[in-house]
């Protein structure tokens, strides 16, 4: 796991220092905001996250809850606005997918920690077994077998979190945003266990982002 005190410091000084980025709605062709396989937290935690995300400083700009708050496994592919059922590319997702959780037990992260990036704000996942790390890598030589090549292109993802907000306009405010996430720096939202894997599809909103399920895989053990 990576050092996210080291992680949390480098994004306050980016939106100190005014160097924030920001998300624009999705195009075709788009790399942000394409298919991806994701886990999504359920029960009171993520009630306690959608609560304390609506207290940001954040107008204009893409405020997370509820079932958009999920963990990225893997960025799939750019950005398409229609993913038929019969597309090739979602099958072999899917199947891919479902190969990588066979015998894989819930994944349990420890979810803690309100910190700001370059892009927005997140919740730090810090996993409390091997569970994410294993399908991580099932899931990449899954993928590979069936000759897919995903946008993390082989990238071993090493830090694992919950954005609460993605950052839609030009930062304004970025002094603020960093003294709430300074106030909620502590923030505990306690275990979690993660008990399916989806391949969604993002769907801007308007004022924010909706996931929806196209393919899924239950971790059962």
């Amino acid at each position: 796991m990576s050092d996210f005190a080291e992680f949390r410091a480098r994004g306050r000084e980016a939106l100190l220092s005014g160097r924030a980025v920001h998300d624009s709605p999705m195009v075709e062709g788009s790399d942000r905001w394409g298919a991806a396989a994701v886990l999504r937290p359920e029960g009171t935690a993520v009630t306690r996250m959608t609560e304390l995300a609506a207290t940001a400083p954040a107008p204009g700009h893409w405020v997370h809850g509820g079932r958009s708050l999920h963990l990225t496994l893997r960025s799939l592919e750019s950005y398409r606005a229609r993913i038929p059922a019969d597309d090739r590319l979602r099958r072999a997702y899917g199947e891919a997918l479902s190969e990588a959780v066979q015998g894989l037990v819930p994944a349990r992260v420890y979810l803690a920690g309100v910190s700001p990036h370059q892009g927005g704000v997140l919740v730090g996942a810090h996993p409390v077994d091997d569970t994410l790390g294993t399908l991580s890598k099932r899931y990449a030589h899954a993928l590979e077998s069936r000759g897919v090549r995903d946008l993390d292109h082989g990238r071993v993802r090493d830090r694992w979190y919950v954005s609460l907000v993605h950052f839609a306009t030009p930062l304004t405010n970025g002094a603020e945003i960093v003294e709430w996430c300074d106030a909620h720096a502590a923030a505990d939202f306690g275990p979690v266990d993660l008990e399916t894997a989806e391949i969604v599809q993002f769907v801007h909103t308007g004022p924010g982002i909706r996931v929806d399920s196209l393919e899924l895989a239950r971790l059962t053990g």
